[in-house]
């Protein structure tokens, strides 16, 4: 296992610069993986590995860049929930672990240092000298996901009804008739409008 401060060397190579929120990504990432027996997550444990990170922030870069989890290889996952959390799934034991970054870090830093002028120098500095249950609350879950959703290559593929538009991986929906198979974009709308 790699040692923090190389994570964070990786973590800043990937993400452009360092802050607090790759710090505690980096550090989500090494109580995650070795709550779950996972030791070497970029070589030897790699295929073993899926993780899913709850919000498109700093921390996401930083296991993306320790766990060398990415969305391109399905290893890791994106659920929009807006919070500083990652699921960690072990694939050959099942076991998995979702680690939270405390609400309270944030004060714990103001508390620590208030020698400190900078907020984000306050927690950097208390981000890498807290323990772990300081920073985080780890809980043991279950994680359901399907065959459609474990990496590697596409398991189906099928055409949208309406738009013409590919469909991998059984994320298509039936429309109101069901001879209709339709995109999720079609069936409930999507994120982008058509400009005619």
């Amino acid at each position: 296992m790699q040692s923090l401060d190389e994570l964070l060397t990786e973590c800043e190579a990937l993400h452009g610069h360092m802050c607090p929120g790759q710090l505690l990504g980096a550090r989500m990432e090494m109580l995650g993986c070795a709550s779950i027996g996972i030791n070497d997550p970029k070589g030897a444990d790699r295929k073993k590995l899926i993780v899913w990170v709850e919000i498109d922030r700093c921390m996401a870069d930083a296991i993306s860049a320790s766990t060398g989890a990415r969305l391109g290889k399905r290893s890791l996952k994106y659920v929009d929930y807006g919070k500083v959390a990652a699921t960690f799934l072990n694939t050959e034991t099942k076991d998995a672990v979702r680690v939270v970054a405390l609400e309270s870090s944030r004060s714990l830093a103001d508390k620590r240092h208030p020698e400190l002028t900078s907020k984000s120098d306050r927690q950097f500095r208390t981000y890498h000298e807290a323990c772990d249950d300081e920073l985080f609350k780890t809980q043991k879950v279950t994680v359901k996901y399907g065959d459609y959703d474990v990496p590697g290559r596409p398991r189906s593929r099928v055409e949208c009804t309406r738009c013409g538009e590919g469909v991998n991986d059984g994320r298509e929906t039936s429309g109101s008739d069901e001879s209709e198979t339709l995109c999720r974009a079609c069936a409930i709308g999507g994120y982008y409008e058509l400009q005619h």
